[in-house]
């Protein structure tokens, strides 16, 4: 198991490999692979674009950056699970909305104290700003039409001055007819105009079909 240039990030040949921050514990049936005592889970490109977007980027990405993350649309808590590991002394606090994720994001969090679930809806920050409070990474993941919109509300209520974050763009989620690119270039476009720095995009593909990581700056 050899270290890369990301910081609690493993690599063995090819595949990637977080410390599991819940030693015996599976989040979504990966491998667990022991080494000199110590337990690391495999992360699967495939499943996070997270991964994905460390395969494919030439970029360092400091991922464990700050005590207090925020993770908007954590589904069933794969990347999430990957992100406490990272974090093993800071606090991840990750909001939900769907009814039916939460019970899995729950459970993931039963066994890592520094991952906090939310059930809320993204596009209201105001509902949990209180509880969350200044954080200095911003991670979205989520669905919705209006991607950026969303990421720029939560920064603007909860990113720290020179905090840093990464926005999943869903492109179809979108738009199902403008171009890729077209979306892309208006996504930025919003997130510039709304205060923050477009430091890198970053096309997933094969990995997650038309979407693109939007690595950013307060």
């Amino acid at each position: 198991m050899e270290p890369t240039a990301w910081p609690g990030v493993f690599r063995l040949g090819r595949d990637l490999f977080t410390v599991n921050g819940a030693p015996g514990h599976r989040v979504y049936g990966e491998e667990l692979r022991t080494e000199r005592s110590t337990e690391y889970r495999k992360w699967d490109p495939f499943r996070s674009k997270l991964a994905a977007l460390l395969v494919k980027s030439p970029r360092q990405l400091d991922l464990a950056p700050t005590a207090r993350l925020l993770y908007l649309g954590g589904a069933h808590g794969t990347t999430a699970s990957h992100l406490a590991d990272l974090n093993p002394d800071g606090r991840l606090f990750v909001v939900e909305k769907s009814p039916t994720a939460f019970p899995t994001l729950l459970e993931v969090a039963r066994t890592r104290d520094n991952l906090l679930p939310i059930l809320a809806d993204a596009q209201l920050p105001e509902r949990y700003a209180a509880d969350v409070g200044p954080v200095g990474f911003v991670y979205q993941d989520i669905a919705q039409r209006a991607q950026a919109r969303i990421f720029l509300e939560n920064s603007s209520a909860l990113l720290t001055p020179g905090g840093r974050g990464i926005l999943m763009l869903k492109v179809r989620s979108v738009s199902q007819s403008t171009p890729a690119r077209r979306v892309l270039n208006d996504a930025c476009r919003e997130l510039e105009a709304g205060g923050l720095r477009v430091l890198e995009t970053v096309d997933l593909a094969p990995f997650a079909r038309e979407h693109h990581a939007v690595i950013l700056r307060g």
